[in-house]
């Protein structure tokens, strides 16, 4: 039937005064049309940019493959005589420069694999990434030793402590605007704290960049361009996050308002215990804790406790909370004071010996501002330094 209708056609052309060309069928084989598609994409490549495809590093991938690609296409005769009918750009009489890397002497597969990229067929890439992104993976994985990382392994372990307590979490990274001094985030698998930015660059493209310092939680840094961190940030897909700012919250009130709902109790101990090392240091050695109970109820039976140094104890301080993560708030006053954790050991009823936690060797007025700093906000970044013995703001400068 469908041969009818052909015939048809073309005895109504015949009569319209139109000459019919009889069609010929082609048939090519798959390695064939793997060889003409390939090619196709070259002469693209050539429409696009003007210019036959060039060897370099400093070329983005596609250019690259394509130049080996058609380097290899010259070569062999057969693809002289398949393509000189679709070559519309003189690529066969054009001189292609060659490079003398040993990297543009491979065939197209094995360029991939060297570039490590997935290959599947003479057309289709997997998982390829443009040349901005591979050099801004190599700006980031080109680092070196950080010299005073000693200066800012406290800062991770903190926001590793306050990610762990909820202070802080962590989000898809989104926005260029985010890059800023003081700021943390992961890449690569990764923590990286900017500790440095300097003076804002406009590119040819007229896009803003400027130079970070980037300093890396495996004590490595990288003086890395802002657009490159940006990138090696958005290549990482979800795995690339922004560290959030520690947020407590509306902590205190000194009134309560309608509809607030109490939370619990931050309270202040001082042990009576007769351990050496508590008596040598009695009015330094005190327990901070929070608890959603009274603090009476929570003390009763102190010296029954090991947490409580197996003692009787003096309630030094309270303080009510409201509207408050009581867990978030205890951790946040734990990783302040955690340079000055009491190193004890106490034998429980059983003659166990266990390790209390909530224990530190600091002044009551150190705790006071503390919290205070907590009640309006300031905390943020603040540790206590025993050395000094008063907090103190840690800085990367």
């Amino acid at each position: 039937m469908a041969n009818k209708f052909t015939d048809e056609d073309d005895a109504l052309l015949a009569e319209l005064g139109i000459e019919v060309e009889a069609k010929k069928v082609v048939s090519r084989t798959p390695r064939e049309e793997r060889i003409i598609a390939g090619f196709e994409e070259i002469q693209r490549f050539v429409e696009e940019n003007g210019r036959v495809p060039q060897h370099g590093d400093e070329r983005d991938i596609f250019e690259r493959l394509y130049a080996v690609r058609l380097d290899r296409l010259r070569e062999l005769d057969e693809c002289r005589e398949l393509l000189s009918s679709i070559d519309e750009k003189g690529l066969w009489e054009s001189q292609h420069e060659r490079a003398e890397a040993q990297g543009d002497q491979l065939d197209d597969d094995a360029l991939l694999a060297e570039l490590g990229v997935e290959i599947g067929g003479i057309t289709e890439l997997k998982h390829v990434r443009s040349s901005a992104e591979k050099k801004a993976a190599e700006e980031v994985a080109g680092r070196e030793k950080c010299k005073d990382f000693e200066k800012f392994k406290p800062l991770f372990e903190r926001v590793q402590g306050e990610l762990n307590s909820g202070l802080r979490e962590t989000r898809k990274f989104e926005l260029k605007a985010e890059i800023e001094p003081g700021r943390f985030f992961i890449v690569g698998g990764q923590k990286a704290y900017v500790a440095d930015k300097g003076e804002t660059t406009i590119t040819d493209q007229g896009r803003t960049d400027a130079r970070l310092r980037v300093i890396f939680d495996n004590g490595t840094e990288s003086n890395m361009l802002m657009r490159s961190l940006q990138r090696a940030l958005n290549a990482d897909g979800d795995a690339g996050r922004r560290i959030t700012e520690p947020n407590a919250g509306p902590l205190f009130s000194d009134q309560t308002a309608d509809g607030d709902e109490a939370s619990g109790t931050i309270y202040v101990l001082r042990s009576q215990s007769d351990h050496p090392v508590v008596k040598q240091s009695r009015a330094l050695v005190h327990k901070i804790g929070v608890t959603s109970n009274s603090v009476e109820k929570r003390i009763a039976g102190a010296q029954l406790q090991p947490t409580f140094l197996m003692a009787q104890v003096e309630v030094v301080a309270t303080y009510d909370l409201y509207n408050i993560n009581r867990s978030k708030l205890e951790n946040l006053l734990h990783r302040v004071f955690a340079p000055a954790q009491l190193d004890i050991e106490i034998p429980d009823r059983f003659g166990r010996l266990t390790k209390p936690q909530e224990w530190f060797l600091v002044p009551f007025y150190a705790i006071e501002e503390a919290v205070q700093r907590i009640k309006d906000g300031t905390i943020s970044g603040y540790v206590y330094d025993p050395k000094e013995a008063s907090l103190i703001k840690v800085s990367a400068n």
